[in-house]
């Protein structure tokens, strides 16, 4: 939590006025009961009408004041939230950009966007309350103990007696109910996540026919977030019947000493009626305290949370520069293992290859044989454990992120788009693009056919994910978004999946005829679309088990023939 009152920084005349004016204005409350009794003693009794008048115009006064300095102190206090919190979500969105895929990995996709969102308005109400709240209350219950002394010292004496015996309540049930707290919050963080979950999975579950299963286990977190919401529920219910207990009985001997000493002529009616005042006020902050600090305790287990994210550090750094030993490569992969996490078995095994300018590489595999990894590695979004790779001779530990990416056009397995438009989405392969260069990486990617059939053209909108698009179309533009950047590198990651036979070999025939003869990895499951490659690899199991031309794998590799002959067969 320390670490994250930096981005307070700024802001530090709203954290002096927001609480200053609080303050203010818990003052003029605490005066109020002396004016009445003030008003009691020397207008009521005392038959003085204009006394009573002007008293009741200090009262307006004061709460019209009281109001003005309450108004301020809420926006000073408002403004200092929002300001920490926006700047905090920027800091944590940057950071998460920073993080590198093993980092996204451990810390899960769901729990990152809770931070970002529930978490982040938790601490923007904890900062807000603590900033009008934290010091008000206890300011109140003590200066309403100092002004009974000033009016009575031997009535006072039920206020030192009762503020501690309320505090011990009020803070056992308190403490009682923080860890209970924490442990909801983890429940619903647990709802959360399987909420996302199935969102983002309704067609496959439905597919599945797996609805009632998740119905069932939605319903079981939901039953054990209730009961831990019930528990909490019950410790919190004992606050206001206790206090109110409490204070009703101090307020009952409170008046019969009172009445006992105006009997006598020792006090007033007046100062009576300002020390129960003065009582009821002690019971309203002190449940306001309590109410205030359990917001607060989940305000800071939440930026805790934030912080812990905060704290992760990307496990890529640049190194110092190192430069290949070979000659004449654009990629080399030497000797290079890699395991997800940090045990079990590695993904990729002790791998080597060349690649020369201009080249189209082909990697093909069975289901988990490694070829996604290869590109993640070259691309640097893991740390390779063993060995080196080199992009145009240079160790990619050496490069800075935005360096080495922007030598690769590279088109994922999923094909994502953003909500926008179909230019916007092109933009995000380069900002500067113009449409004339869209059009021809739309035409190079065999989409240019259907964009300009759609109303709009260029400005044709694409939903989130582009959902209004089919599988095809989605990959194609995808394509393109690549081809505008004009890498050095393609790496076309399985990417004409959703493609008929046609449209992939027209495709494939399009990138080879590219004027600047980018070097190209294809990835793919169909032998027949690396068929033309200048080079094949052939994955299994996380090794290289053969590389080579067509022609020349079919005849030496065992698990490319097998696969060969496989799809033949099913064509």
């Amino acid at each position: 939590m320390k670490s994250l009152l930096r981005y307070m920084k700024g802001y530090r005349k709203e954290c002096l006025l927001g609480p200053l004016l609080k303050l203010a204005e818990a003052t003029l409350e605490l005066l109020v009961p002396y004016v009445i009794l003030a008003m009691i003693r020397n207008g009521i009794e005392g038959e003085n009408r204009r006394y009573v008048v002007l008293a009741m115009l200090i009262l307006i006064g004061m709460g019209f004041v009281g109001l003005l300095f309450s108004v301020a102190a809420q926006y000073f206090s408002a403004k200092a939230a929002v300001g920490f919190t926006a700047r905090v979500r920027e800091a944590l969105f940057a950071h998460i950009q920073s993080l590198t895929y093993r980092e996204i990995d451990g810390l899960g996709r769901s729990t990152l966007m809770t931070r970002m969102t529930s978490d982040m308005n938790q601490v923007q109400t904890g900062v807000n309350l603590a900033l009008r709240l934290l010091l008000r209350s206890p300011f109140i219950v003590f200066g309403a103990m100092i002004m009974a002394f000033t009016i009575d010292r031997e009535a006072a004496m039920t206020f030192v007696v009762a503020i501690p015996v309320l505090s011990v309540v009020v803070f056992g049930i308190l403490l009682a109910g923080i860890p209970l707290y924490k442990k909801v919050q983890v429940r619903l963080d647990g709802i959360l996540s399987k909420t996302r979950e199935n969102l983002t999975g309704v067609r496959m579950l439905r597919a599945l026919c797996k609805e009632d299963s998740e119905v069932r286990d939605f319903d079981e977190k939901t039953e054990q977030l209730a009961g831990s919401q019930k528990l909490v529920g019950r410790i919190s219910s004992l606050m206001n019947p206790l206090t109110y207990v409490l204070i009703n009985l101090a307020i009952a001997f409170l008046m019969y000493r009172g009445a006992i000493k105006v009997q006598y002529g020792v006090l007033t009616q007046g100062a009576v009626l300002a020390l129960y005042n003065y009582m009821s006020q002690i019971l309203v902050e002190l449940i306001k305290l309590a109410n205030l600090i359990i917001n607060i305790t989940k305000s800071i287990a939440c930026a805790n949370r934030v912080e812990a994210v905060l704290e992760t550090k990307p496990s890529l750094s640049v190194l110092p520069e190192k430069y290949s030993e070979k000659d004449g490569s654009v990629v080399e992969f030497d000797r290079v293992s890699f395991r997800y996490g940090n045990g079990g078995e590695n993904a990729v095994n002790d791998i080597s290859f060349q690649v020369r300018p201009g080249e189209t590489v082909g990697i093909i595999g069975g289901t988990g044989s490694g070829k996604s990894t290869l590109i993640h590695l070259l691309c640097r979004f893991y740390e390779v454990v063993e060995g080196d790779i080199y992009v145009e001779g240079r160790s990619v530990t050496s490069y800075p992120q935005e360096e080495l990416l922007s030598k690769f056009g590279i088109v994922p397995q999923k094909a994502i788009l953003f909500r926008g438009d179909i230019r916007s989405n092109m933009q995000f392969g380069r900002e500067d693009v113009t449409d004339v260069e869209i059009w021809e990486a739309l035409s190079l990617a065999q989409a240019k056919e259907f964009v300009e059939k759609k109303e709009g053209g260029l400005s044709a909108p694409v939903e989130q994910f582009g959902r209004n698009l089919s599988g095809g179309q989605r990959q194609r533009l995808t394509i393109a978004r690549a081809l505008v950047r004009r890498p050095s590198i393609l790496i076309l990651d399985d990417s004409a999946s959703a493609l008929d036979y046609a449209t992939d070999l027209a495709l494939r025939r399009s990138i080879r005829s590219l004027d600047y003869r980018p070097t190209v990895f294809l990835v793919s499951q169909r032998a027949s679309t690396l068929k033309g490659a200048d080079r094949i690899l052939v994955m299994d199991e996380g090794r290289l088990v053969g590389i080579g031309t067509h022609d020349e794998l079919f005849d030496t590799c065992d698990v490319y023939r097998e696969i060969c002959l496989s799809q033949m067969k099913q064509a």
